[in-house]
């Protein structure tokens, strides 16, 4: 299965991942990701797991390399979307998106990637990269 990647603009790309998303799924996703952000120069990631009730200890450590690639190949990223019930079994697992910047939903995610966007233009990485607190920025 073949996840998405729909581009919102120039340098920002949203990645929904889908309920029925499997081990091989997510590794094909983590590929095309990283191949389309290195090969269009995106500047900006979000991944929306919105639709997904469960991610194991697989899939969170997916998202959490597939962002560290990201980010060495210069695209910020926000994930989106996680559910109650998820973070509370990450947080159990002892697997958590710590260093991966979260939003409540799309809309904040958008807000908060663009000013992590900015932030890392002016040199502010402090800012921009290293901030894992969700919706630190949404409510400016």
């Amino acid at each position: 299965m073949r996840v998405p990647l729909l581009r919102l603009n120039a340098h920002i790309l949203i990645v929904p991942l889908h309920a029925d998303v499997d081990d091989e799924g997510v590794l094909s996703f983590q590929s095309d990701l990283t191949e389309r952000v290195a090969q269009d120069q995106v500047r900006g990631v979000v991944i929306d797991v919105s639709a997904l009730d469960v991610v194991d200890s697989y899939m969170a450590r997916v998202l959490n390399d597939t962002a560290r690639m990201l980010r060495i190949l210069g695209a910020c990223v926000v994930v989106c979307g996680v559910q109650p019930a998820v973070a509370l079994t990450l947080v159990e697992m002892g697997r958590n998106l710590v260093d991966v910047p979260t939003a409540f939903n799309l809309e904040r995610a958008l807000v908060r990637l663009e000013r992590l966007i900015a932030a890392t233009d002016t040199g502010d990485l402090l800012t921009g990269h290293l901030t894992g607190a969700p919706d630190e920025f949404a409510n400016d």
